[in-house]
């Protein structure tokens, strides 16, 4: 039997990036696509409560179907699983997002939050993302490593409720070095909202930041991507910080 894949993403079902996606997933298995009707980029984990989700079907053909909703990525992935894959998806795959995911930028990735709504429910996940944010980025230099990232996944089990992270570094004329597995670095938005005037004349504000970054050492994903490679982060739900988890029983336990 042939692997199921479920895809989404947050770029929107029209994405180019999904389109590429579509047809690297479509060289392993069949593919059952749910995505969003329009850009839900940023949305993190979050999930729709306060009005009725609506699905559409655009293709329907034998090893695919391709769907889109008025809801989030992680809706996507809830209702993919539910009520359009004929069996339980053997993988699911998010993306190619347009623009990084390395870093800080999971906590508010679509593209990841998808990801690790899948991984919660114990489905091998992986997210896939371009380092350029265009709406027309080249995303022919990936194929080879989305291809040969998705052949492995397959052939060895992941971790359950485990997640890969992979962020691609856009080269213009050249292709990635390699890939290296590597941790997430410590990075963070320095926030700013400018205020404005709107059309009507209405006090506005609008979110503008810049990226900053001092954790970029050897075995970075955001040294591997300054530097040529694919970056894979294996990622989880469990926000534990096992680091501190000793120190923080022993002062913690003894107060009352």
């Amino acid at each position: 039997m042939k692997p199921l894949f479920l895809l989404t993403n947050d770029d929107g079902y029209q994405a180019s990036g999904l389109s590429t996606l579509i047809d690297i997933a479509r060289g392993f298995g069949d593919v059952v696509v749910m995505a969003p009707e329009k850009n839900a980029s940023g949305q993190s984990h979050s999930f729709t409560v306060d009005y009725p989700l609506y699905v559409s079907t655009v293709v329907k053909e034998q090893g695919l179907s391709v769907h889109y909703c008025n809801g989030k990525p992680v809706d996507c992935v809830k209702l993919g699983v539910e009520h359009f894959c004929s069996r339980r998806p053997d993988m699911l795959l998010s993306g190619i997002n347009h623009g990084s995911n390395s870093s800080i930028n999971i906590l508010y990735s679509g593209t990841m939050g998808a990801a690790l709504e899948a991984a919660t429910i114990g489905i091998p996940a992986i997210g896939f993302s371009l380092l350029d944010h265009s709406a027309d980025a080249d995303f022919s230099k990936s194929v080879p490593f989305v291809s040969a990232i998705i052949d492995t996944a397959l052939k060895h089990s992941m971790p359950i409720g485990s997640a890969l992270n992979v962020n691609i570094p856009a080269m213009g004329s050249d292709k990635p070095k390699g890939i290296k597995v590597c941790r997430q670095s410590r990075a963070s938005w320095l926030e700013a909202y400018n205020k404005v005037d709107d059309e009507q004349g209405r006090e506005c504000y609008l979110l503008a930041g810049r990226f900053q970054c001092d954790d970029n050492g050897q075995g970075t994903d955001q040294w591997a991507l300054e530097n040529g490679y694919v970056s894979i982060v294996p990622i989880t739900t469990d926000f534990t910080d096992t680091d501190s988890l000793r120190k923080t029983r022993r002062i913690y336990e003894s107060i009352i």
